[in-house]
């Protein structure tokens, strides 16, 4: 389902559980650009180039994906790290649980002139405008469960989703909630 809006998604976070303990010292050592300091973060922060994605190896055998522009990149980039393990001689499974735990996208409608957040977050419900600590608007929709941040410049960013359908469905609902306030919505093409 699309939208209308011209989507980018920004950020992919995925975890996998591999169902296996893994020794972190060993990873730290064998890997080259995997970082470990136990006494200030319990898990292995190991970054890859291809694609560009920094990943967090716990002893547990969770490991976590976060920076791909796309779920099949962050899906990659998972297979990529448990080949790397596997390489180090560690027994790792063919097949494991991988779940998109969240998705950060952007998108952009016009502002002829900067939009009137602290007007916007007294009409619309279930939103939080704070200028002092925070420049933009935080709206959050219950059905599907995301929070959207609303700028002055007319910039969205939509997190908490965990799929692409989802997104476009929220900026759908998000939409209809501004235009009922009185707000022109009009999505910017790419």
């Amino acid at each position: 389902m699309m939208s209308g809006f011209n989507v980018k998604v920004e950020n992919v976070v995925v975890f996998a559980t591999l169902g296996k303990d893994i020794p972190l010292e060993q990873v730290s050592q064998d890997l080259e650009s995997a970082e470990y300091s136990p006494e200030s973060f319990p898990g292995v922060i190991y970054r890859i180039k291809d694609p560009a994605v920094a990943t967090l190896i716990f002893s547990s055998g969770k490991i976590v994906c976060t920076g791909a522009r796309s779920i099949d990149l962050a899906r990659t980039a998972v297979e990529k790290v448990v080949g790397d393990l596997r390489n180090l001689g560690l027994d790792m499974p063919k097949k494991y649980d991988l779940r998109v735990e969240n998705i950060v996208a952007s998108t952009q409608i016009e502002a002829k002139e900067k939009l009137a957040l602290d007007e916007i977050a007294v009409m619309l419900e279930n939103s939080e405008y704070e200028p002092e600590s925070f420049p933009g608007l935080v709206f959050r929709l219950l059905e599907p469960r995301v929070a959207f941040l609303l700028f002055g410049t007319g910039k969205i960013i939509c997190t908490g989703s965990r799929n692409e359908d989802d997104i476009h469905l929220a900026l759908g609902n998000f939409s209809e909630k501004l235009q009922e306030i009185g707000l022109k919505v009009n999505p910017m093409a790419a």
